[in-house]
């Protein structure tokens, strides 16, 4: 049995459609981040509480980034696309996990619809 996932990811959200040959299914992850917040003047003076956000929200996109290894760890191959830093991000931490053997491409892409995202996994691979 053949397994491909498409991961269609940016720093909010991950929508995964996983392929297995002969069945198919679709998985999808969110991550729930803060909104950038905009402080007045006065506050944004305070780098300690700015430092502490920055890294609440590093801490979340770890452990984001860490769920979704987690659900394509197996695949045999992976498509990343997405409008955004996250996929690179991404695929630094694949390589860092020794997988990056198993990503076939990383594109650019702006927001999509998770039918679009399936369309796209399914052209890549079924094509």
């Amino acid at each position: 049995m053949r397994s491909e996932v498409g991961l269609w990811i940016d720093n909010r959200k991950a929508v995964i459609v996983t392929l297995i040959i002969p069945k198919d299914g679709i998985g999808r992850f969110q991550a729930d981040l803060e909104k950038q917040v905009c402080f007045s003047e006065e506050s944004s003076r305070d780098s300690r509480a700015h430092g502490l956000r920055d890294n609440k929200q590093s801490n979340h996109l770890d452990s984001f980034y860490d769920d979704v290894m987690g659900y394509i760890r197996d695949a045999e191959f992976i498509q990343i696309f997405g409008p955004g830093e996250a996929k690179l991000e991404l695929e630094k931490r694949l390589k860092h996990e020794e997988l990056s053997g198993c990503i076939v491409t990383i594109d650019t892409t702006d927001k999509m619809t998770d039918r679009q995202i399936e369309a796209k996994v399914w052209q890549h691979f079924l094509s």
